[in-house]
């Protein structure tokens, strides 16, 4: 009676390679929702700015 093995290696390597490519497509999407909500509060900041009493035009940022 000899019994046949399944080699496990390749299945380890296929699951983790599913499970790293599950976590970069995750990190990908929450990388574009994080650049969406940026680029709103960035246009919001043009929109909302202060006029400046000096007559220059007012920056929410200090640059």
């Amino acid at each position: 009676m000899s019994r046949r093995l399944i080699p496990r290696d390749p299945l380890l390597l296929v699951l983790l390679l599913a499970l790293l490519l599950f976590g970069v497509g995750f990190a990908v999407k929450a990388l574009w929702w994080i650049a969406v909500i940026v680029l709103v509060v960035w246009l919001l900041g043009f929109v909302a700015r202060p006029s400046a009493s000096s007559g220059r035009s007012g920056h929410w940022y200090r640059w």
